[in-house]
This record gives C-alpha cells, sequence and structure tokens, in this order.
C-alpha cells in the first residue's frame, strides 16, 4: 500500500470538508445540477479522447499507485548478487526454484534457466519493459486529460447558470439556485482536476521512471548473471542505478563479504 498516495488523498478531502463544515452547511455545497454537468462532461469528453479499453486500463493503473509499492533498488541488487553466486556456484540451472519474489525478474530467470541466450532474453525483457511503459503513458495521459476537462466544464456549468440567472431576474426565488449552479460548478470542476486527477497522473509519471529504473537494472542483472560476471563486478555496475547516498548503503551492507566464498547478504 502506498501510504503517501493515501495520506495525500484522504488529507486533502478531509481539510477540504472541515473547512467547508466551520463555515458554513454542508448541504450549501451539494449541488446535483453542477455535479451532472462537471462529471458527466468530464466522463463524455475522455471517452470521445480515448478508446474505451484505454480508460478501463488507466482506472486498474490507478488503483495500482495506492496498492503496490515498488521493490527498492537496494533489494533487487541484494537479491541479484545472491542469484550470482549461486549461478557461479552450481550454474544456471541452479537457479530454477529459486524464490523470487518480483515477476519481472523471475521471468528473466525462468527464461534464462530454459537455455534462451541473453540476447533474447535481454531483447524480451526490454519489450516487457516497453509495454509497461506504454501501460503508464496511457494512464498518465487519460488523467491529465481529465485534469483539462473538468475545469473546462466548470466554466461551462458556470456559463450555464448565469444564462439560468439572466433569465430568471423577474424571480428573486431562482437566482440563488442559478448562482449555486455557477459557483459550485467550478469548484468541482477544479477539486477533480487538481485534487484527483493531475496529482494521480503526476504519480504515475514518477512511478514509470522508478518502475523503468528498476526494470533496466534486472535486464542488466540477469545479463551478469547469465555471463557468471563476478558478483562484486556486477555490484559495480548496477550502482549506477542508485543515487549517491544509496550506493554508501548498499555499500555498507555488501561491506565485509566476498563472494568467491559464497557468503549470505545481511538481513
Amino acid at each position: 500500500m502506498d501510504i503517501a498516495t493515501l495520506l495525500g488523498l484522504i488529507g486533502g478531502i478531509v481539510v477540504i470538508f472541515a473547512a467547508i463544515i466551520t463555515g458554513s452547511d454542508l448541504a450549501v455545497f451539494i449541488n446535483l445540477p453542477g455535479v451532472m454537468i462537471v462529471i458527466g462532461g468530464t466522463l463524455a469528453a475522455t471517452l470521445i479522447k480515448f478508446p474505451l479499453s484505454h480508460c478501463f486500463s488507466a482506472v486498474r493503473v490507478a488503483f495500482k499507485v495506492f496498492r503496490d509499492e515498488l521493490d527498492s533498488p537496494i533489494d533487487l541488487i541484494r537479491q541479484a548478487n545472491e542469484l550470482a553466486l549461486v549461478t557461479r556456484k552450481s550454474g544456471i540451472l541452479a537457479l530454477d526454484g529459486q524464490p523470487v519474489a518480483n515477476a519481472f525478474l523471475a521471468r528473466g530467470i525462468q527464461l534464462a534457466v530454459d537455455g534462451l541466450p541473453p540476447e533474447f532474453v535481454r531483447k524480451t525483457l526490454l519489450a516487457d519493459m516497453e509495454q509497461a511503459m506504454e501501460r503508464h503513458e496511457i494512464g498518465q495521459n487519460i488523467f491529465r486529460a481529465i485534469g483539462e476537462s473538468a475545469p473546462a466544464f466548470g466554466m461551462i456549468g458556470t456559463l450555464v447558470g448565469l444564462v439560468q440567472m439572466l433569465s430568471n431576474l423577474q424571480d428573486p426565488s431562482s437566482i440563488g439556485p442559478a448562482m449555486a449552479v455557477a459557483l459550485l460548478t467550478t469548484l468541482y470542476g477544479a477539486l477533480i482536476a487538481n485534487l484527483i486527477a493531475l496529482p494521480i497522473a503526476d504519480k504515475l509519471e514518477l512511478r514509470g521512471r522508478q518502475e523503468r529504473v528498476n526494470k533496466l537494472l534486472m535486464i542488466e542483472s540477469m545479463a551478469a548473471i547469465q555471463q557468471g560476471q563476478n558478483p562484486r563486478l556486477m555490484d559495480e555496475v548496477l550502482e549506477a542505478y542508485l543515487p549517491h547516498q544509496q550506493r554508501e548503503m548498499l555499500a555498507a551492507l555488501l561491506d565485509g563479504k566476498t563472494p568467491e566464498t559464497g557468503g549470505t547478504l545481511p538481513p
């Protein structure tokens, strides 16, 4: 569970509701015609822009933002180090049955165990990575489109409310509801865009970059493992995927371990 995303969304909703409740009645801010204009119009515009299958895919990707945490690059390097040790001691077939939680790395190991050449394994994993990045990009584009459309339909709702108000100036009782539509639709559109759609698009972009780095790291790991590369040398190559402070952390974790002796990494 991605706590930061969940806390941010819940915290934003709570702060806005608290501000509304302390200043006035919550019912004042509920307007069904305004909700219909903003949500219905935004969904309609999104469906016009994108295929239905892409919209469903974006929803699934968005839920993964809340549910999944990416693997730590340090943990991936440590596991690759252990797998490299096993390979150097017992051969590539010894990796069959090794516990690997990451599905992408597990697929690479299975391809290697099946005897496929390193070039084929790299090409297959790169294609897998590009497909995952494309799904993230589609999700980003859809949520950015929602973030653009919601305020626009908020303004449309504002115009509708103003037209209703100006056309019924002789009836004072109609001015209040018309003004509510005029103002609340703008509020709804701004909230949907700035609290939900655009932050999710930005998080998907960040997740996509992080996932790309992790998968490139695992692809390099598989190439080194298949080549029977020295685990210590492999660690130095994979350190390039870590920021400086994490490189120091990895060095501390691996300090005192001699790969050739088959020692184990600290927990």
